[in-house]
């Protein structure tokens, strides 16, 4: 079964684009990557997925159940982690946890209070007391707590420290094992290569490239750097290594020597701008009309 189906997936707010004629499938029990900058259409899939939003066209599933006409049903097998969440400020925080398990339905005593050991946070504290690191524990146990067949999370690491960050996908790791699918929606492109199976590249609103991290992560393309007595220079290589050496052939015509010279992989992170690029080198664009993640 597929975990998440999209299908010809647009939206528009007015005359601004959201997303547009969006196609992407990922398999239950996939730890998938959705890669973009801000303003790409990531946070509009999501709230259309979940049916906070009405798409302007195309279709969207969740465990093979329409996002539109279920979305109830579909809520149930769901934690959902915003990139920004709000809550009651006068609230305790195992008050505001609580009110989450209800809402499903569940006694999620004992997985909530292992989260919460986990994480270092205090229940006892109210929300206003919190800092945005404390408050993103709070949304990670919300999202989490009831045992959700796929987690859905929007840039869920921002305000973490490190360690916690460490924790945070520790947690997501065993989940994944025990079945969960997690859709995690990130820019920061470290996280996407070192924890997600599968990911695709948004831009613009449109799926530009989707598959493994492996095959994402391989290309035509090398990072190439050399000394000279004036320095170093790196610059990111693609096509025929002929024309890579025609164009070091040109330096030594020049008069400059090469010391060294070493032809490497390039990161994801430069694989991924690689296929944000247009003819004539545009870099991705800020969508108008909303502010997206």
């Amino acid at each position: 079964m597929k975990a998440i189906e999209i299908k010809n997936l647009t939206k528009y707010y007015g005359k601004s684009r959201g997303i547009v004629d969006l196609n992407l499938s990922v398999e239950e029990g996939d730890f998938f990557g959705f890669i973009g900058p801000n303003g790409a259409g990531k946070s509009t899939t999501i709230r259309t997925l979940l049916g906070l939003i009405t798409p302007t066209s195309g279709s969207a599933k969740i465990l093979d159940m329409d996002c539109g006409r279920s979305k109830t049903q579909i809520l149930k097998q769901v934690g959902y982690m915003p990139s920004e969440a709000f809550y009651y400020d006068n609230m305790r925080v195992k008050d505001v946890i609580k009110m989450a398990a209800n809402l499903h339905g569940k006694d999620c005593r004992k997985e909530a209070s292992g989260l919460c050991e986990r994480l270092e946070l205090d229940t006892n504290k109210k929300i206003e007391q919190l800092s945005l690191g404390n408050r993103k524990k709070v949304s990670i146990v919300c999202a989490l707590q009831h045992a959700p067949r796929v987690c859905i999370l929007d840039e869920p690491t921002s305000g973490l420290d490190p360690l916690m960050q460490q924790e945070f996908f520790k947690i997501l790791q065993e989940r994944n094992r025990e079945g969960a699918t997690i859709f995690l929606s990130s820019h920061v492109l470290q996280e996407i290569q070192k924890y997600c199976h599968s990911a695709g590249i948004i831009r613009e609103g449109t799926l530009i490239r989707c598959g493994s991290v492996e095959e994402l992560s391989h290309s035509n393309a090398g990072r190439v750097t050399y000394t000279t007595e004036k320095g170093t220079e790196s610059f990111l290589h693609r096509g025929p290594v002929s024309d890579l050496l025609e164009q070091l052939r040109g330096l030594e015509e020049a008069g400059i020597v090469l010391q060294n010279l070493t032809i490497a992989e390039p990161t994801l992170d430069e694989i991924v701008m690689h296929y944000y690029e247009k003819e004539g080198g545009d870099k991705p664009s800020k969508t108008t009309g909303e502010a997206e993640k």
